[in-house]
């Protein structure tokens, strides 16, 4: 977790002292600033979390200067299988989307339809081929 946390914890360290500068030298123009702040404040986000998960857990192998590609065999993790749940949230999610140009009802479709394929998706590994 050492490499996520500089990686992530690193642009913090980029970003914020990158945000006052762009605010100094551009008279504190709000829509670039704040951007930048708000890209800096998630980067410690993520960088806090990943360090504090990183003393919660045991060193990985890809945390040892001196490890081996064997070190990390094994099993990986559970990963699903394909599923088609994203594409019946995105659909739902663009008419969200151009709902806002044209008018609420096409939002208010969209969200609904968005809620019961978010369930579905949700649900997926409980029944069919891949229940568990």
């Amino acid at each position: 977790m050492k490499t996520e946390f500089w990686t992530f914890g690193g642009g913090a360290f980029f970003f914020l002292p990158l945000a006052v500068v762009y605010g100094v030298l551009s008279s504190w123009e709000p829509v670039g600033t704040v951007c930048l702040f708000l890209t800096g404040g998630l980067a410690s986000l993520m960088g806090a979390y990943l360090w504090l998960t990183s003393r919660r857990i045991d060193p990985r192998p890809e945390d040892d200067a001196f490890g081996e590609i064997a070190d990390g065999a094994g099993e990986q993790g559970v990963f699903p299988p394909h599923s088609w749940w994203p594409l019946f949230i995105a659909v739902p999610i663009s008419f969200v989307i151009v709902g806002l140009a044209v008018g609420w009802w096409l939002s208010l479709l969209g969200g609904i339809l968005a809620l019961v394929a978010l369930v579905g998706w949700l649900f997926e590994f409980y029944r069919g081929a891949h229940a568990h």
